[in-house]
């Protein structure tokens, strides 16, 4: 049996068989794929930008948003580059190497991503429920604590699944029915037993992933029932308003997320698999500038102060 060290040492090469799902001309995908990495790059960037320099987004809630639009960066970065590339070879194949390193930087950054969102629940909740004790509780350090350790669990939970997935012998297909490299669709590839592999995937999955959805539900659970408490229509929708955009992006995330992870590997297919990975690492990173910024008043307004916009406008 050959395990992925040796198969490293001979340059061994996944192929993908997911671009199957993608008709010709293939060129087209690449341009609007590569439209959608620019679209990307410059929205979630716009956001960086503009919370970090402009003084009326330093709350806890930009600060957990300017983590999201990096994380959609580099999930994007992670997947998309090498997805465009592939559109334009012949042999859709990677590396050893580079199938373990786009396999690690992709467990990390959903898991990563799975604790944002609940740390940005649990931000509105305080700030809904408890507003007079926000800025006590919500503090800087608590803020940066919470983001650390988002980041940290979620790096740490990929090594644990990239040192197992590289443990595992592949001495029969080397076709991932896929577009890029994921624990499921490597474990299918495994002529040995993966049900260790398994039993830890499902495990990680209900930590990393139930745990802090179900901690979601339960924080807006607890915000509608404080919103429906407020007697001014007005005051109603403002607190409304700063939660649908968070929903939006957890719908979308956890939907698909959930869908390629959860589900039994007999009902694995390779245009659903496909799909679902398109819509939570290629479409979500770019539909969330939108939400955040297009449909956020404050922000649009901070656009505008951060690069001179209305006094552009005013000459």
């Amino acid at each position: 049996m050959e395990h992925i060290g040796n198969q490293t040492a001979e340059g061994r090469e996944f192929v993908f068989l997911g671009y199957s799902n993608f008709p010709d001309p293939q060129a087209l995908f690449f341009i609007l794929f590569l439209t959608m990495y620019i679209t990307t790059l410059l929205g979630n960037g716009l956001i960086l930008t503009t919370t970090w320099l402009d003084v009326g987004l330093q709350t806890p809630m930009y600060f957990f948003i300017r983590h999201l639009s990096f994380l959609n960066i580099c999930y994007t970065s992670v997947t998309l580059p090498h997805l465009l590339k592939n559109l334009l070879a012949e042999t859709k194949t990677i590396s050893i190497q580079g199938c373990l390193a786009q396999l690690y930087f992709l467990v990390a950054f959903v898991g990563v991503e799975c604790l944002l969102l609940a740390t940005m629940a649990y931000d509105r909740y305080i700030a809904i429920c408890y507003p007079l004790s926000y800025g006590v509780i919500m503090n800087s350090k608590v803020c940066s604590g919470m983001a650390v350790a988002s980041w940290g669990c979620g790096f740490l939970n990929s090594i644990l699944h990239t040192v197992m997935t590289a443990q595992l012998p592949f001495c029969a297909s080397h076709s991932l029915e896929h577009i890029f490299c994921d624990v499921p669709q490597l474990l299918k590839l495994s002529c040995v037993d993966t049900f260790p592999n398994q039993m830890i995937l499902l495990a990680v999955t209900m930590i990393l992933g139930i745990s802090p959805f179900f901690c979601i539900m339960v924080s807006y659970a607890h915000i509608v029932m404080a919103v429906l408490k407020i007697r001014s229509t007005q005051g109603r929708h403002k607190a409304f308003s700063t939660c649908t955009s968070h929903l939006t992006v957890v719908t979308l995330f956890y939907a698909t997320c959930m869908f390629n992870y959860n589900r039994p590997s007999s009902s694995h297919s390779l245009f659903m698999d496909t799909l679902a990975s398109v819509l939570y690492c290629v479409v979500t990173p770019v539909l969330n500038p939108i939400i955040y910024c297009l449909r956020n008043k404050e922000m649009k307004k901070a656009v505008r102060r951060v690069f001179n916009l209305e006094r552009a406008s005013s000459i």
